[in-house]
């Protein structure tokens, strides 16, 4: 049986989307600008941004299930599934902000 959600998983799981949200569109934004020559990205990353994507959806799928299984509130549960991608989604933000805009591009 689920139990209930408290108040601060609920506010604490929205808080965790809101930054996998603010993660993911900044790292769309830096990889757009990457394709456009304007950000250093590696040659690689065009298709490490299609491969990654599966390993972090099966973890967060493995995730969700095995709090499901625990019998996690609805809350917990979709905390235990954003784990894994909002993991991927803010170590490709530092990594990709590290490597700041190319210098090097022709105008």
């Amino acid at each position: 049986m689920l139990r209930k959600s408290d108040p601060y998983t609920l506010w604490h799981t929205g808080l965790h989307t809101w930054q996998l949200m603010l993660d993911a569109q900044m790292v769309m934004t830096m990889r757009m600008m990457g394709m456009a020559g304007l950000w250093s990205v590696t040659p690689a990353e065009q298709s490490r941004m299609v491969s990654e994507k599966t390993e972090a959806f099966t973890d967060a799928a493995a995730a969700s299930a095995r709090a499901m299984a625990r019998g996690g509130s609805p809350a917990d549960i979709a905390a235990a599934a954003l784990k894994p991608v909002r993991r991927k989604a803010r170590s490709n933000a530092k990594r990709l902000a590290k490597r700041g805009p190319n210098t090097r591009a022709k105008h």
